[in-house]
């Protein structure tokens, strides 16, 4: 039987535990074919490694409470897309499409030093680990599949296509008018106004604490529009629904009832489409479910991964 983890809110993230194994992490930049810089941190020891892919606009918000429960026992790896965090701004801003980002997360795991894992993927993470399973099977021992989509994300924003619709025009504005949109980008995106607006009509505000979602709006705020809106063209015409079949390896996918980025129903969808997937359920869980119920998450996470050894077990015995 597995050690049972203690899993609870009390165990403060910036505990003298907890700041000691963030002190100890490592850092580094990997760079890109294109010469950009692509920061990255591992913290943590133990096998098999978890690789954690972020949604656009984030810099690591939704891994808080990852690091916090699973560190003891696996390395843990986080990095930040192109124009996102400390990683640089590649020198053509075109560049941050799902090739990009295929090959910058593979120069990560070169830096650092890391041959196989399991693949964590929020929001727009979802398909990029997706695509990278397309990519590099041997190297992906697993997937957790987080409150996103297998892609056209856009299609399904609230359920509606509304924003796919603008996005041309916010492109072009952005384009044309490079510092207008900056200013307005900020007004949106930071401040105590975005966050009101999200805590009230787009996450459970009861459950998010504010110092766990503000993360989130100060790095939008930081962000430059014209990188991230053209990031989040490239994943509205990305789509992983046909490797969706291909997906051999165990699968955990991890849904809010309540989320209205990416619809549970999506989820439902990966899970029949992906032979042998395990789905959790979030009652009331939103699009930063990570941070709602991070114990709910924890406690199903732990037996997913306990069970990966008897898995591959069983399917080297079936190939035998």
């Amino acid at each position: 039987m597995p050690r049972k983890p203690s899993f609870q809110r009390g165990h403060a993230v910036d505990s003298p535990c907890m700041q000691e194994r963030i002190e100890s992490a490592q850092s580094g930049f990997a760079v890109a074919s294109d010469g950009t810089r692509i920061h990255w941190t591992a913290v943590g020891h133990g096998a098999p490694a978890l690789v954690c892919c972020d949604g656009i606009g984030c810099d690591g918000f939704a891994w808080k409470y990852l690091v916090r429960d699973f560190s003891p026992r696996h390395r843990i790896v986080r990095w930040h897309y192109r124009g996102h965090g400390r990683s640089g701004i590649p020198e053509d801003r075109s560049r941050v499409g799902f090739d990009d980002t295929s090959a910058d997360l593979q120069a990560v795991l070169e830096a650092a030093g890391i041959s196989q894992a399991v693949f964590l993927g929020h929001s727009m993470g979802v398909q990029v680990v997706l695509e990278y399973h397309r990519r590099h099977p041997s190297q992906v021992l697993a997937l957790v599949l987080i409150c996103g989509s297998h892609g056209l994300p856009l299609d399904t924003f609230h359920d509606s296509k509304a924003l796919k619709t603008l996005l041309p025009s916010m492109m072009a504005a952005a384009a044309k008018y490079p510092q207008a949109m900056a200013l307005i980008w900020r007004l949106v995106s930071g401040g105590e106004l975005a966050y009101q607006i999200a805590t009230h009509l787009e996450v459970n505000g009861k459950l998010v604490k504010r110092e766990d979602f503000a993360p989130y709006f100060a790095h939008l705020y930081a962000m430059d529009p014209q990188l991230f809106l053209g990031m989040l063209r490239h994943a509205s015409e990305h789509t992983a629904w046909d490797h969706l079949p291909e997906v051999d390896v165990p699968t955990l996918i991890v849904a809010g009832t309540d989320d209205t980025f990416t619809p549970y129903w999506l989820s439902k969808e990966m899970h029949d489409r992906i032979r042998g997937s395990e789905l959790l359920t979030v009652p009331g869980g939103t699009h930063v479910a990570p941070i709602e119920q991070p114990e709910l998450i924890a406690l199903r996470l732990e037996k997913f991964l306990a069970a990966l050894p008897a898995r591959k077990k069983q399917k080297k015995l079936r190939s035998a």
